[in-house]
């Protein structure tokens, strides 16, 4: 069945706006398409060259995909926490949670299946155990499921806003409060599809609430909870107060920080996760250690004052 696509006003080149928009998609499957006829632009054939000017209306024609199935490799993994249902682990920032976007090698599933061989299989061949997720540039615990029983559990505890995540952030700018809450809906971005938004009147509703835990010239460290799971959630919340997180261009950081060297990450860390776990129905507090780099970032900034 045709993916049908709408192009807004902003000009973009054809490949590029297919990948934004369609981000399960590598950029190279979606050129094939285009090279093979399987895409169409008011109903004309697309020619690989073309370039967009707003007002089109696109279609395209997937062709067949390959099945897919995560493999196990051996990749080193932090385990914070384990028992018969339930798995935490400290994710490295850098490291993608589960396939996608052509990135099929190196993520956490691949690390799990090599370590634990069997994982619920809830979320198909590509996600085995995976019931919530990090952005790939996020340090921290996430959990991971050993068996479908306790897959859903979990999934449920989320669902219904049991689970308490944590985590610490460093933003531009000094807050004026001690503590906060931002509740803004959270809506795809028209005009950059790879970024969220909190400045439309529509989107999912979300809640963030945070709490200042140490205050440096120019930039401020917070402790925030999340009172939803949306996409870049806490990114794009503290963005549109006018504190972006450290690191983070996509939603409007500085590339560089006078006097520091480039983190090469955003300074968002999971730094504690509270659930019950399946396999006794026990409340469990999991916590992980700062990433060294966000630890040595802060060092160095405290050492700036």
């Amino acid at each position: 069945m045709p993916i049908r696509l709408e192009v807004d006003e902003v000009a973009d080149r054809l490949d590029r706006f297919l990948h934004e928009r369609l981000p399960d998609y590598s950029r190279a499957r979606l050129q094939t398409w285009i090279r093979e006829g399987r895409v169409r632009i008011d109903g004309k054939v697309a020619k690989p060259s073309c370039r967009l000017k707003g007002g089109e209306v696109i279609e395209v024609e997937p062709g067949e995909l390959p099945e897919l199935k995560a493999e196990p490799e051996d990749l080193p993994l932090e385990i914070l926490y384990e028992d018969e249902a339930v798995i935490a682990v400290n994710k490295p920032a850098g490291m993608v949670v589960h396939a996608g976007a052509g990135i099929y090698r190196g993520t956490l599933v691949n690390a799990l299946l090599h370590h634990f061989e069997r994982l619920s299989s809830v979320g198909g061949e590509m996600r085995p155990g995976i019931v919530h997720r990090l952005d790939r540039f996020t340090s921290g615990v996430i959990l991971a499921a050993r068996h479908d029983k306790a897959h859903r559990e979990l999934a449920a505890q989320f669902a219904s806003r049991e689970v308490e995540k944590v985590y610490l952030t460093l933003v531009h700018g000094s807050l004026e409060r001690e503590t906060g809450r931002i509740e803004k809906p959270v809506a795809r971005d028209p005009r950059r599809r790879v970024r969220m938004t909190a400045r439309l009147a529509r989107g999912r509703p979300a809640v963030t609430h945070y709490r200042v835990k140490q205050r440096f010239p120019g930039f401020t460290l917070l402790e925030v909870r999340p009172g939803t799971g949306r996409t870049h959630q806490i990114r794009v919340h503290l963005a549109s107060i006018g504190y972006p997180v450290v690191g983070d261009r996509l939603y409007g950081a500085p590339a560089k920080v006078a006097g520091m060297p480039p983190l090469g990450r955003y300074f968002l860390h999971a730094s504690r996760i509270a659930f019950r776990t399946p396999a006794t129905g026990e409340r469990v507090t999991v916590e992980a250690p700062l990433a060294p780099e966000l630890g040595e970032w802060l060092e160095k900034l405290g050492g700036l004052q």
